[in-house]
């Protein structure tokens, strides 16, 4: 005789109507915090290169309300790099310089010329690396001016946010301060009303 299976017991519908109306709240309000992240990011970013541009300032503190440092955001510079930009004026001064770094291969019907990458990446790696369109032949020691390269920004500049560690002086670290700080409610004039926590009941205005 086989053994019957126990049915299985019902949660409480409460509990599962809580469950469920929690994860959509979070889901909801989750949406709300991205584009409010991304919105703060950008803002800060015009905001910090405003100021970079007009003073110098390369870093600046995140502070509670009450002066309380919890981070800092300080500015990566951009980067310049060799550019190939005029791809007939590199491949001629190639073809004239270094013949033996200048492809040319016949496919029926056209001929295609080219400069080997591992050349123009040693050219372009030089000319990053002194500022300047220039390459120096280590065999002869000519310096040449190369043509149909420039120097162009490779990688703007950007802005990174650091949090502040736990020490002897302020041992909670800035996240966690923070968070501290969300609730109790200090910080509701800086992020999204609809996530402000509610107010209390003596604020409440008297009918």
């Amino acid at each position: 005789m086989s053994e019957q299976t126990a049915k299985p017991t019902a949660p409480d519908p409460a509990a599962v109507r809580d469950a469920v109306t929690r994860q959509a709240v979070f889901d909801a309000l989750l949406d709300k915090v991205k584009k409010a992240h991304a919105d703060a990011r950008r803002e800060a970013a015009d905001l910090l290169e405003q100021q970079y541009k007009a003073v110098g300032t390369t870093k600046t503190d995140a502070t509670l309300p009450d002066g309380t440092k919890v981070g800092a955001v300080a500015r990566q510079p951009g980067e310049r790099a060799a550019q190939v930009i005029d791809e007939e004026a590199f491949r001629a001064w190639v073809r004239d310089n270094y013949p033996s770094e200048h492809v040319v291969e016949v496919i029926p019907a056209q001929v295609v010329t080219t400069v080997r990458p591992g050349f123009a990446g040693k050219v372009l790696a030089e000319a990053t690396a002194t500022g300047a369109a220039r390459y120096v032949d280590q065999v002869t020691g000519v310096v040449h001016d190369v043509p149909g390269v420039e120097i162009r920004p490779s990688r703007a500049a950007s802005h990174r946010l650091t949090y502040t560690r736990g020490s002897k002086a302020q041992p909670i670290p800035g996240r966690d301060l923070v968070a501290a700080a969300w609730r109790e409610g200090a910080l509701a004039a800086l992020v999204l009303p609809a996530l402000a926590p509610p107010p209390d009941e003596d604020d409440t205005p008297a009918a």
